[in-house]
């Protein structure tokens, strides 16, 4: 099974219109962040969680020209604002892209592109078919998933581990009981807003603590803000087994 890192970034991520940091202002590409999302490959199947507004041009620079599912983590327009543009994988592969989310996400995703779920719909509009899913596993062709129940702020957010691999964004709560489905992973990755105190995101120094405790065989961070500092700098702080990811990252799982 093949990830790679489609974007490590958030909606603060970098470049920021007119930010002077050295973050912004770098010419390191492991800096150049498009919103958070990775690209899962196994056997033909391809799979993407999450599709925020950077996913026409993350499916591009990658080649992607089928996708077999959307994996839906929540309904901020970050992790979802791009799901208009599966309407070429419509055209490519004549049929309906099958999103899964969590009950919560339907929501938001119904008002954010009502006109794809509307009884008589516009021609041309993003076929989506919708699927629920809960705490429960499923799977995609051959690729079973466990769903991780998070908290982002007063807002529920799925994770999802597929084998040994997990990945989790947007919280700074799991409760014992999602932390047990995590145990095991040899690679976690997970999100790190930035070094200060936030309301709904794990700091750096959350993230680490937690994945110290996790011991993973290696853990990534993700859903950075330029607010986090310059990727060269900050991985000098990191341990051994966590680095930060970056957009186009690559690795192998089995």
């Amino acid at each position: 099974m093949k990830i790679t890192f489609l974007g490590t970034g958030t909606s603060q991520g970098v470049p920021v219109i007119g930010c002077k940091c050295k973050t912004c202002q770098s010419k390191n590409k492991k800096n150049k962040r498009l919103r958070s999302s990775v690209l899962i490959q196994n056997n033909g199947t391809n799979i993407v969680i999450d599709a925020g507004p950077d996913f026409r041009y993350q499916m591009l620079r990658s080649e992607i020209n089928t996708l077999d599912g959307i994996l839906i983590t929540h309904g901020h327009k970050d992790h979802v604002g791009g799901l208009d543009d599966v309407r070429a994988f419509n055209y490519q592969q004549q049929k309906a892209m099958n999103v899964y989310a969590g009950k919560f996400t339907f929501p938001d995703l119904k008002r954010e592109f009502h006109y794809a779920f509307e009884k008589d719909k516009y021609p041309g509009s993003p076929k989506i078919n919708l699927i629920e899913i809960n705490e429960s596993p499923f799977s995609i062709d051959e690729i079973k998933i466990q769903s991780i129940l998070t908290q982002h702020y007063n807002k529920p957010v799925f994770g999802y581990r597929i084998g040994k691999f997990t990945y989790i964004t947007d919280t700074n709560y799991i409760s014992d009981s999602e932390i047990e489905k995590i145990k095991g992973s040899e690679i976690i990755v997970l999100n790190a807003l930035r070094k200060e105190k936030h309301i709904s995101h794990f700091t750096l120094n959350e993230a680490v603590e937690l994945l110290k405790e996790l011991k993973p065989k290696k853990a990534y961070l993700t859903h950075l803000s330029h607010m986090m500092g310059p990727h060269e700098e900050v991985s000098k702080e990191l341990p051994d087994f966590i680095k930060l990811a970056y957009d186009n990252l690559q690795f192998e799982i089995n």
